[in-house]
């Protein structure tokens, strides 16, 4: 595949999440995508978990919109920066009452993309804005 065709998988999978179409995100993620993001709550890095977490996300957070910015593309590598702003109006782990609450943060996702299909996601996001925004407290450092 071209760097052109890796970024049109990207811009389907942001696609797909921005318009909430949940069933769609088998079209662009591979089965057993790796997903090293945790999306916030910690969900376990095995294979397959970003549909879960993608769900669990988006049922949490109403009203979403996923921007992408930029797009860069080398070899099977895609970077996305995106704008992702929404409302925190359902039970979400990090958070059970839902604040009503909007956010908006900038995120910066790297994608693997291989056979026509996204393999892994490693991603950053501006957490400690979202976490303010929405009002949320900020998670005890885990003690060694």
């Amino acid at each position: 595949m071209t760097a052109e065709e890796h970024k049109n998988v990207v811009r389907g999978l942001i696609a797909a999440l921005d318009e909430r179409r949940i069933a769609a995100l088998g079209d662009f993620l591979a089965a057993d995508v790796r997903d090293h993001n945790k999306i916030i709550f910690g969900e376990p890095e095995e294979p397959g978990a970003a549909f879960e977490g993608f769900r669990r996300q988006l049922d949490a957070l109403t009203e979403t919109a996923f921007r992408a910015e930029e797009l860069i593309a080398e070899g099977d590598r895609v970077v996305a920066r995106l704008r992702v702003s929404g409302r925190h109006t359902g039970p979400h782990p990090r958070m059970p009452e839902p604040t009503g609450r909007r956010f908006d943060v900038e995120q910066i996702w790297i994608f693997t993309v291989t056979g026509g299909r996204v393999t892994e996601i490693r991603a950053v996001s501006d957490r400690l804005g979202m976490f303010a925004q929405l009002g949320w407290d900020w998670p005890e450092p885990e003690r060694c």
